[in-house]
């Protein structure tokens, strides 16, 4: 079998935007950290792909893939991520026009939660106002969910699709003395195993790009919420419309449906479809900020780790899904450079 078209299109882009080196701002310009030229790891990554894609071919089913595939790609690539990345599988937050080190990136994914935690004004300096039981809906690995639980002596439950994700968040909340504090395991988001008004702190970074159905996913965040709770949604997001426009341009719907085919996300929606959403459900202190300009340099840096030997070498043992999320990174990138992607951090509160 033919490489796929979605694989095709994103090799033609990772190979064109990493050998001209476009994609990196200057001021952020990282060196390399190995010999391998981008053009090989190209070429290399992409035999691979095809490799896999005969041997397995894709199987299309509307109605059941988008959950599966979610879970086998996170079973498929967490591992990787975190033997390069470390345990905090989201975005980095960076100061406007910074220059930054490849060391500076895991904390970076630090300030984003401690900046999540401000902007949805937590108030860090009054103990007795800290949350108590915390769900982190979306959970990755854990790592929001230790580092919560442990900043605020709070109880703290991560659901993910994943099987292999849950097991390996629960064997490091163990390794870190947590297990009394910190659970994980493998639920809906859309259909959360937890009763009404359960947590004072509903926390989802970076998950919601996954959800199907957007008023399914912030009804169930609102629904676990006990009263007066916070709730944060870090999320990525395409553009806002303007007031003449009821759809994105062609070429931007094209650009999108790429990155989805490979990352395994249904539609998107813009930041303003969200703060519609949690309007319609009443809740309150609604505000909402593109963090575009403060998370610049981390799919740059990602490629970048991709591109070391130690990227390298993981990516050929991993499997199909993993490698074509690699080959379609250079399309966010492309994304956020013409304005269409954006990140974005919506919060608000439920009323009491």
């Amino acid at each position: 079998m033919a490489l796929s078209a979605t694989t095709t299109i994103a090799f033609k882009t990772v190979n064109t935007q990493i050998c001209s080196r476009n994609f990196l701002p200057p001021q952020r310009h990282l060196p390399f950290s190995s010999s391998l030229s981008s053009s090989s790891f190209v070429r290399t990554v992409s035999a691979r792909a095809m490799e896999l894609e005969r041997k397995n071919p894709p199987v299309i089913d509307e109605n059941g893939v988008l959950k599966k595939g979610i879970a086998e790609f996170y079973d498929e690539s967490s591992g990787i991520w975190e033997n390069i990345w470390g345990d905090h599988m989201h975005h980095g937050f960076y100061p406007p026009d910074s220059t930054v080190s490849l060391s500076d990136h895991r904390a970076a994914q630090i300030r984003m939660i401690e900046q999540a935690l401000r902007f949805a004004s937590i108030p860090l300096e009054d103990e007795r106002k800290w949350p108590k039981k915390i769900v982190d809906v979306g959970c990755g690995i854990g790592g929001s969910s230790r580092y919560l639980s442990q900043k605020f002596g709070a109880t703290a439950v991560g659901i993910t699709l994943s099987p292999v994700q849950a097991q390996r968040a629960n064997a490091l909340a163990a390794s870190q003395g947590l297990a009394n504090k910190v659970s994980f395991q493998v639920a809906d988001a859309l259909d959360q195993p937890f009763s009404d008004g359960q947590f004072d702190l509903v926390w989802s970074m970076e998950s919601g790009e996954h959800m199907p159905d957007k008023a399914k996913f912030v009804s169930e965040l609102a629904r676990v919420a006990a009263p007066g709770a916070t709730i944060i949604i870090v999320t990525w997001c395409h553009r806002d419309l303007g007031p003449d426009e009821e759809s994105l341009k062609p070429w931007e719907e094209k650009h999108l449906k790429k990155i989805c085919d490979a990352f395994y996300l249904p539609a998107w929606c813009s930041t303003a479809d969200y703060v519609k959403l949690l309007e319609s459900l009443s809740l309150q202190d609604i505000k909402s900020e593109d963090w575009s300009p403060y998370v610049a340099p981390f799919w740059p840096a990602v490629i970048r780790s991709a591109l070391s030997w130690k990227g390298l070498t993981s990516l050929l043992r991993s499997g199909l899904k993993t490698i074509k999320g690699a080959l379609a990174m250079p399309l966010m990138i492309e994304g956020f450079k013409k304005d269409l992607i954006k990140f974005a951090i919506i919060t608000c509160r439920k009323p009491e």
